[in-house]
């Protein structure tokens, strides 16, 4: 019997697209993978939107961190969807929404949840303050770089593998401080290590794969994985092609090696999903857009018990939120 299970997706890159083509249209358009209707026909019910800086934008202002904000809030307030984007940012939130796909409500309305994230902090320009402010905006998840050096950190292509600068350490005990969760994907090695032995909450990693299945920088060694499930981080499996297969043709079957390995490891309550769409070029074979995650819950149902597969899909990352969120003040 076909499951008919919600989902939630921790990655997106949705905005800077439309930061570079103000003319997309968030409903239904052609040129962008995430749209409220593959979001509907997918059975998304938690999206998390990343604000990432094109280098098309050139130096990184906080300016351009703001531009997305609007984006986003701009679509928060579109009145022409079904049931419209409802954001979620405290831990009463996450309670709400996890009632709401265990009573079954989600089946009879469209409403999709969305979350914020910063993908790498060189838009902050150094700015300690600016974390304040985009918390306030209701950002929850911060990913420290993208792939190269910045104020903070390096990432995860930087030769040197360096860890945090001295103003670095000083946004990790700021985050923990205000309730900002730390994303380790594109964060070096070095300041991995560093930042698991610093930070007092759980870390994540929105979107990362296996690296002893696909030995790509940006996927995760075993090491990692276990340090991440012993804080009682989350894992982000993702669909970006070349960090689940080293080459040919990608499908959604070889992403299960990846998800086997880290249950393997001990992580079955630590798997969650991040696709990356909109900040890929190509896409594994059967899951080009949201609209195509019921034939991936279709799929694993195949090879895991459905406890399993909830889990997988939606029920590890919103208890993380539960309780790992802050309540509204």
């Amino acid at each position: 019997m076909k499951l008919d299970i919600p989902v939630v997706d921790m990655h997106c890159d949705v905005l800077y697209k439309m930061q570079l083509e103000p003319s997309l249209e968030f409903l239904n358009d052609s040129k962008l993978d995430v749209t409220i209707s593959r979001l509907q026909e997918g059975k998304v019910a938690l999206q998390t939107f990343a604000i990432y800086l094109s280098e098309r934008l050139g130096t990184p202002r906080f300016e351009h961190v703001y531009k997305q904000l609007e984006i986003y809030d701009s679509l928060i307030e579109q009145k022409s969807y079904t049931e419209g984007l409802r954001p979620l940012r405290w831990k009463q939130d996450a309670e709400e929404l996890r009632n709401f796909i265990y009573q079954e409500e989600w089946k009879q309305r469209n409403q999709i949840w969305s979350l914020l994230s910063l993908e790498g902090v060189d838009g902050l320009e150094g700015n300690l303050s600016y974390l304040d402010l985009i918390y306030e905006k209701g950002v929850r998840f911060i990913g420290v770089t993208w792939n190269y050096a910045n104020w903070a950190a390096d990432g995860i292509l930087e030769e040197r593998n360096g860890g945090f600068t001295n103003k670095g350490k000083a946004l990790i005990k700021k985050c923990n401080d205000i309730g900002l969760i730390i994303d380790v994907s594109h964060l070096s090695e070095a300041g991995f290590w560093e930042l698991t032995d610093m930070s007092e909450q759980p870390v994540i990693a929105s979107h990362s794969n296996v690296k002893s299945i696909c030995p790509n920088p940006r996927n995760l060694t075993d090491n990692q994985i276990r340090a991440i499930i012993t804080l009682n981080g989350r894992i982000g499996m993702t669909f970006v092609p070349w960090f689940v297969k080293k080459e040919g043709k990608v499908t959604k079957a070889d992403l299960l090696k990846h998800i086997d390995h880290v249950c393997a490891l001990g992580g079955a309550d630590h798997i969650m999903f991040g696709s990356d769409f909109d900040g890929i070029p190509q896409w594994i074979e059967g899951l080009e857009h949201p609209g195509k995650y019921p034939d991936l819950v279709e799929l694993l149902q195949k090879h895991y018990p459905e406890t399993l597969v909830r889990q997988f899909m939606y029920d590890n990352m919103l208890s993380f939120l539960c309780e790992n969120l802050k309540g509204k003040p």
